[in-house]
């Protein structure tokens, strides 16, 4: 008889996160895969991070995950994006070499001890008393296990459509898991269809370079990695063109031939990603759209023309894009797709990624209706390391809205749920000046380190940067300058106004015109380069963290009434029917997420409160 701690399904990015995890916190742990040469594959845009997307990326790696320190090793340009705006909204982005992405984290899950790879497809769940047991793979193979975490991505019964003809695939060339759909199906699981797309991808050399705009990277990358030091990578420019009023032409003389706006494709896509086809007919006071020409790596000739996701038949697909200047001559290496499969409400899970429906079956990645590679990653590293906390008999792992941005995502979609697929962005996280990308290893080390995926070295060094963040404020608060003529020449010349009697460091920073690099150049201080940025963030945005500080004490002053699982709801009195339904078919493990339910008032929380304060008084 096969045996395992636990079981990962899926070997994608929420599967990587999910199967390292696991194994690192010392469980014996199996990751099943349709095909092992395909672990971590970039399926769509080769790149990492981006605004909202960043900040999850960043917090993977605070937590002891694997993402960021991949990204750093392969990339092949980095860019810091809303460089001129505040803190809050500034996020890394960095084009990536999918191909040594891939053969990356191939070998490094393949070294990790503890971990085994299997190729086999998941076809069927064992289930005893309402717990998982294990999986029976499509050769009747029994594999048992105490924990499952499942990360299908657009595996789970996929659909791709080109033009009005599809076919069942989980991706291109790749087959589908239909049985295992239907498995879910049977176990009573709520289902519903998506849909997302991808690029064709051209020839660089095909391509008029002359006719494009050059888009260089930083000068001084920042990489995603807390652990990573200086990236001294060669870094590969990308190219910028547009579509036109020709281009609009094609694409709306072809949408009969379109499934999206031929009734083929039934499934919700995504939002914030459109096709191109989406984008002229929703957007048709546009005269052109940007298309980025992104390199897939530095020793292949695929480009990936960001901005052209499309369904559209073959030959249709191949005349708008010589439609495009600079691509008039572009020979297409493969052709776009979309892509409809089936995920999860994710309603059904705990904010552990846990079933409600099945112990100690966990769900991650697209199968909980997310879209992007950061959203799966990070999914994937709470459920596997929940699973193993499950097994350890450990307190599971809930990250809050109040900490970080993988809290928002996973409270986002086990509270509120969602009918299209879920991508990131700042502005859906309330806390986000005191949820930067920059601070997330001060936020979150701490518990990558207690749960063992972060060393005593690593944790050791964000200590020493609190240290030095708390010094370097305590010496701006304390030491004063008096005015002289060269300091006010110098103030001028910055256009702030002149000083007349002695002020602390912390008053000069706080004026916009100044910086924390103007003072260290001006001699004034002498504090480690590391702990700079957040200095300076700290005494700049003060009074808006004081007040974000406030506003997350009265948010948790909710979360911490906790609600005892199996409450029954019937015998609180005043609580309409409807209520009493969301909140028996939610499940919600406090009063501040019972808030967050849809359609569940001000008066039934108050209700509820009265309620447990009396049985815990009782």
């Amino acid at each position: 008889m096969q045996k395992y701690d636990a079981i990962v399904i899926g070997a994608g990015h929420a599967g990587s996160e999910a199967a390292m995890a696991l194994a690192r916190m010392n469980c014996r742990t199996l990751l099943l895969t349709l095909k092992a040469e395909k672990i971590g594959w970039m399926s769509c845009n080769p790149a990492i991070g981006g605004v909202g997307k960043a900040q999850l990326v960043r917090e993977i790696d605070a937590l002891g995950g694997v993402m960021g320190r991949a990204a750093d090793i392969c990339a092949i340009q980095f860019r810091m994006l809303n460089a001129s705006k505040g803190p809050a909204v500034q996020s890394l982005r960095a084009q990536i070499d999918m191909y040594r992405y891939n053969q990356y984290m191939r070998q490094l899950l393949k070294a990790q001890e503890g971990l085994t790879i299997k190729e086999a497809e998941a076809k069927k769940l064992i289930i005893e008393a309402d717990a998982i047991k294990g999986l029976v793979t499509e050769k009747d193979e029994e594999i048992f296990a105490d924990c499952l975490v499942l990360c299908p991505g657009t595996f789970l019964d996929g659909l791709i459509h080109v033009g009005l003809k599809h076919h069942s695939a989980g991706r291109i060339n790749e087959p589908a898991s239909v049985a295992l759909a239907d498995n879910l199906k049977e176990l009573g699981f709520e289902l519903m269809r998506f849909k997302t797309g991808t690029c064709p991808r051209i020839d660089k050399n095909s391509i008029d370079y002359s006719r494009l705009k050059i888009q260089e990277g930083d000068s001084c990358p920042v990489p995603f990695s807390f652990s990573t030091g200086k990236i001294t990578a060669p870094q590969l420019p990308c190219y910028i063109t547009y579509t036109n009023k020709h281009t609009h032409k094609i694409i709306r003389d072809n949408l009969d031939k379109s499934p999206l706006y031929t009734g083929i494709i039934k499934a919700t896509g995504v939002r914030y990603c459109p096709s191109i086809e989406d984008k002229i007919v929703k957007f048709s006071d546009k005269d052109r759209h940007q298309i980025f020409l992104e390199p897939e790596g530095q020793d292949t000739q695929r480009v990936y023309p960001n901005g052209l996701s499309t369904s559209l038949p073959e030959e249709a697909q191949l005349e708008m894009i010589h439609s495009i200047a600079g691509l008039e001559e572009a020979r297409v290496m493969t052709f776009g797709y979309g892509i409809e499969h089936s995920v999860v409400m994710p309603t059904q899970l705990y904010p552990t990624l846990e079933t409600k429906r099945i112990k100690n079956l966990f769900f991650a990645g697209q199968i909980n209706g997310t879209t992007g590679y950061e959203e799966a990653a990070a999914q994937g590293l709470v459920a596997g390391m929940n699973a193993a906390l499950r097994l350890k008999g450990k307190d599971p792992l809930i990250l809050e809205r109040t900490n970080s941005y993988i809290g928002v995502l996973i409270d986002d979609l086990t509270t509120k749920g969602t009918f299209e697929p879920y991508r990131m962005f700042t502005s859906r996280v309330e806390y986000r000046l005191i949820l930067r990308q920059d601070n997330a290893d001060i936020r979150l080390r701490k518990i990558g380190f207690k749960v063992g995926l972060v060393s005593q070295e690593e944790y050791r060094k964000t200590e020493e940067k609190m240290r030095a963040i708390a010094a370097g404020i305590d010496f701006l608060k304390k030491t004063r300058i008096k005015p002289d003529a060269r300091l006010n020449s110098r103030l001028a010349e910055l256009n702030s106004s002149p000083i007349t009697r002695s002020v602390t460091l912390e008053e000069l920073l706080k004026r916009p015109q100044i910086s924390i690099e103007e003072l260290k150049k001006a001699g004034y201080i002498d504090m480690p380069e590391f702990a700079l940025p957040q200095v300076e963030i700290e005494v700049k945005y003060a009074g808006f963290i004081a007040r974000q500080y406030k506003d997350v004490e009265r948010f948790n002053n909710l979360e911490k009434i906790k609600i005892p699982q199996g409450l029954n709801y019937a015998s609180i009195s005043g609580l309409s029917r409807e209520i009493k339904e969301k909140l028996n078919k939610f499940k919600p493990i406090n009063l501040g997420q019972a808030s967050r339910i849809s359609g569940v008032t001000p008066a039934a929380l108050s209700l509820i409160m009265v309620y447990l304060k009396k049985i815990n008084n009782g």
